[in-house]
């Protein structure tokens, strides 16, 4: 028994509050995971109730055109995922995913504080308007609720990388018993949100005896440029790769990245190869400067193969834009009455999605996914990649109901339609989100090397926050090339607009997309050489076992003694 270590220790490496190695009778598990859930449903609960009200807002009550209203809600949500980025950074960096979540948390409560006074307060709004025209907002009071925007997306961006990776870290995928439950992490309308995310910091800070933490590894990004520089000044020197080439690793058990685990050689990418070359038997072995190891070169390919899978799957992130904008638009003019005394509100219609969620992941999951384990033995019926194609599919069709109900709408725009119209367009969007964000999620945590969870996460969300950003774009160069607010295809009055166009763009860009997916997704190759998710195939873990008992017995040497890899595909 290692040193510190008893039988109901954790193997992931994590930690308990005092630093001490996790015990699971203590720490993680069930014990710990209600708390992060409350943080992670409040912070969803406050972040949607934002992004199918913002339009109205700004058209009704800040007075801006719709497509301007449209543009800037899609480069807040954009802004949000993209600023993963930094959260998985600082994360994994320095501070820790507890930490982060808690300090982000903050942030973003403070944002809704100030959103929740923008909207309360008379001052910080255009005077009541009746009838247009109307006064448009002051830049003072437009700037003030960017300013909660800005904070509330910035609280996300820290948040959303680190939260599930956070609750995977309560299970020990190592232990039978607690692997599988991994699975699981799937005015006053901005008041009440705004006071389940304070409360929500509460609920998770009062669990911070029983989480177990992982220590951060230090900045992958760092790490990545290392590979790089040291790969380019060998290539420059005319270093070679041979098939017997002396690659160095340290002789530890464990990498030297703390807390990752020893990555096996793979043969893609060989030039990225020369980083760990020993050109120089007397040089520091510490400098990485100078000297990578094969597990950081492995963790640059790894992030390297995700790349083409990510960029072919961003599209769909400009039709899921459109949820919160233009179709919550269409909602506002259609017929929303249930009997004579209740109105659907219209930021209530993204419960179309969320209802498709909760009936075709229980169906699929208890389901589908048992036959067609039965039928390819893979333990999820469906690769992650298949999935992911799934989706994609479905989405060229998601916007063809969309651009026939709004063409219907228009043509009898005297006679309003009932908003259960919009039904097929929200469940097709919601059936291309389940199968493709679920098999993105499933695809990048399990591509992930242990230094690289909230690096991957935060590549995942930036993916949505893309797709915003195109959407806009589109959005800007629709309205422009052909005619403007005044008589383009995009105007203030949906009734005068010509939106059907707009989504028979979408489609068949969502076409066009899903035909670039097909052609990355068969050449794909994870870390094994093959198609399948690097955690599916068995082969690289006995790999990877059969290394570390080698290592045990001194068949792996280190810098003077480097070791020698065949050249044979891992």
């Amino acid at each position: 028994m290692e040193a510190g270590k008893s039988s109901t220790s954790v193997s992931n490496g994590c930690v308990d509050y005092k630093g001490r190695i996790a015990d699971k009778q203590a720490t993680g598990g069930w014990k710990a995971s209600p708390f992060v859930i409350v943080n992670e449903v409040a912070e969803r609960l406050a972040f949607f109730a934002i992004a199918v009200n913002m339009v109205n807002y700004m058209v009704r009550e800040l007075h801006q055109p719709l497509p301007e209203a449209a543009t800037h809600v899609t480069d807040w949500i954009g802004a949000a995922h993209i600023l993963a980025l930094l959260g998985a950074f600082l994360a994994d960096a320095y501070l820790g995913r507890f930490r982060t979540i808690i300090i982000f948390s903050c942030i973003y409560a403070v944002g809704m504080v100030v959103l929740t006074i923008s909207a309360s307060v008379d001052s910080l709004r255009p005077p009541y308007c009746p009838k247009k025209p109307c006064i448009p907002a002051s830049s003072g009071q437009t700037a003030f609720l960017y300013c909660a925007l800005a904070l509330i997306a910035l609280g996300t961006g820290g948040i959303k990388p680190c939260i599930s990776s956070f609750g995977a870290d309560q299970f020990d995928e190592s232990d039978t018993k607690e692997a599988p439950k991994n699975g699981v992490w799937v005015g006053l309308g901005f008041g009440i949100p705004t006071a389940a995310m304070i409360i929500s910091i509460v609920i998770l800070s009062a669990g911070f005896s029983k989480y177990r933490y992982q220590k951060p590894v230090g900045s992958a990004f760092t790490r990545f440029v290392q590979v790089i520089v040291v790969s380019l000044r060998n290539h420059v020197r005319g270093v070679e790769v041979g098939r017997e080439a002396d690659l160095y690793e340290v002789e530890t058990r464990e990498s030297d990245i703390r807390g990752a685990k020893k990555l096996p050689h793979t043969e893609q990418y060989r030039f990225l190869d020369k980083a760990a070359v020993i050109t120089d038997p007397e040089c520091n072995t510490k400098n990485r400067w100078r000297l990578c190891t094969v597990t950081q070169v492995e963790e640059l390919k790894s992030f390297v193969r995700v790349l083409p899978v990510w960029a072919s799957t961003i599209a769909l992130g400009i039709s899921f834009a459109q949820l919160s904008t233009f179709f919550i638009q269409q909602a506002n003019i259609m017929d929303r009455k249930i009997g004579p005394h209740f109105e659907i509100p219209s930021g209530s219609i993204a419960v179309f999605t969320a209802l498709n969620g909760q009936i075709l992941v229980p169906i699929y999951e208890k389901l589908v996914v048992p036959f067609l384990r039965a039928k390819t033995g893979h333990p999820r019926g469906i690769t992650s990649l298949q999935r992911m194609g799934i989706g994609l599919f479905v989405s060229i069709f998601a916007m063809v109901p969309a651009a026939l109900v709004e063409k219907k709408r228009r043509d009898h725009s005297s006679d309003r339609l009932s908003i259960f119209w919009l039904f097929p367009q929200f469940f097709l969007v919601g059936t291309a989100e389940v199968f493709t964000y679920v098999g993105q999620l499933e695809f990048f945590y399990d591509e992930a090397t242990d230094g690289m969870r909230s690096i991957n996460s935060a590549i995942f969300l930036s993916e949505i926050g893309i797709g915003s950003w195109l959407s806009t774009a589109i959005v800007k160069i629709v309205e422009s090339a052909t005619g403007g607010l005044q008589d383009g295809w995009l105007r203030n009055d949906l009734n005068a607009s010509r939106l059907d166009y707009f989504y028979w763009i979408l489609t068949g860009v969502n076409a066009v997309n899903f035909l670039v997916y097909l052609w990355v997704a068969r050449r794909y190759k994870g870390r094994n050489g093959g198609g399948r998710s690097v955690r599916d195939e068995s082969a690289v873990e006995e790999l990877v076992r059969n290394k570390e008992n080698a290592d045990d017995k001194g068949e792996f040497r280190s810098q003077c003694s480097p070791i020698w890899w065949k050249g044979r595909s891992s």
